[in-house]
């Protein structure tokens, strides 16, 4: 099977070239860079999918797109050791990750990051600002209580469901520079850092960052 991943710089796509990367499975990687002045992809992406976004893969020449979506299927296809057994309790738990990490996660932490750069630019918020801090402490809360004494989300083993929210705790953690107050998140980012897979999917990442600033 073939694979072409289409890659953005500093987004959801991490999850996707850092699963690659464990797997060993052969792939193409297309690199896309965000534009300078408005921080959005750049338009050639939308010759791939019309919404433009990343990630967004090929398999076999079919497009698909959708983070959860990608990492479910090539998990199923190439890697079924990253997921639970489908009649057990940790697959239930485990489909429950991935989606979490893209609805009931996700949106506190755009909103916290959407807010930063409104606030830099002078911009009053009169609501959005105190609604995602309470959203953001109350998910975020409850996933580092989910993750005392586990090294990883589900049967404490590595699983699709750390691919998924390993992305949005190292933002969380890096982009607004918040530690010690959910160590729990702390010690389980730690742990997905110390893998190799991780290690290459950053330098891949550092890489392409590099040339937009060169």
């Amino acid at each position: 099977m073939s694979i072409i991943l289409h890659h953005l710089n500093s987004s959801r796509s991490l999850r996707i070239l850092w699963l690659l990367e464990h797997i060993n499975q052969p792939y193409k990687l297309k690199s896309y860079i965000r534009d300078k002045n408005s921080n959005l992809a750049p338009d050639e992406l939308k010759n791939i999918h019309p919404l433009g976004k990343s990630p967004v893969i090929e398999l076999d020449g079919k497009v698909i797109v959708e983070s959860g979506a990608i990492v479910e299927i090539l998990i199923d296809k190439f890697a079924p050791e990253l997921a639970p057994a489908k009649d057990s309790d940790g697959y239930l738990e485990y489909l429950q990750w991935i989606h979490f990490s893209e609805s009931s996660a996700m949106v506190p932490y755009l909103l916290k990051l959407f807010n930063s750069i409104e606030l830099r630019s002078g911009t009053e918020l009169k609501f959005l600002e105190q609604y995602a801090n309470v959203e953001l402490d109350k998910v975020f809360s409850y996933l580092n209580q989910k993750l005392a004494g586990k090294k990883f989300l589900v049967e404490n083993r590595l699983t699709g469901a750390d691919f998924m929210m390993g992305f949005v705790v190292h933002g969380l953690i890096h982009s607004f520079g918040i530690r010690s107050k959910y160590l729990n998140l702390e010690q389980y980012l730690k742990n997905i850092e110390a893998l190799s897979s991780w290690h290459k999917a950053i330098s891949i990442e550092h890489n392409l960052n590099h040339q937009i600033n060169a």
